[in-house]
């Protein structure tokens, strides 16, 4: 599960959303969900979200940003050991 914790006003955020995105279409196997850190602050406090773009990728990789595909897929790889 890969989920991206965004706020309204980012720049970066639809970026890191619609790569997340992309990745789960691409395989069955792979879920991603787009959080609005505004409106669910408990989850942005549990996963301490300082800054957004925010990915957890199956509750054991996380990185702050929009980064090229090739980057995020190396992440979600990574997760996936």
């Amino acid at each position: 599960m890969i989920k991206v914790f965004v706020t309204l006003t980012c720049p970066h955020c639809p970026t890191a959303a619609i790569t997340a995105f992309k990745f789960a279409v691409e395989s069955d196997l792979i879920k991603a969900e787009v959080i609005d850190s505004g409106e669910f602050p408990q989850l942005a406090l549990k996963y301490g979200v300082m800054g957004v773009p925010k990915i957890v990728i199956n509750e054991k990789v996380e990185f702050v940003g929009a980064v090229p595909e090739n980057l995020f897929l190396q992440q979600l790889l990574l997760a996936l050991q």
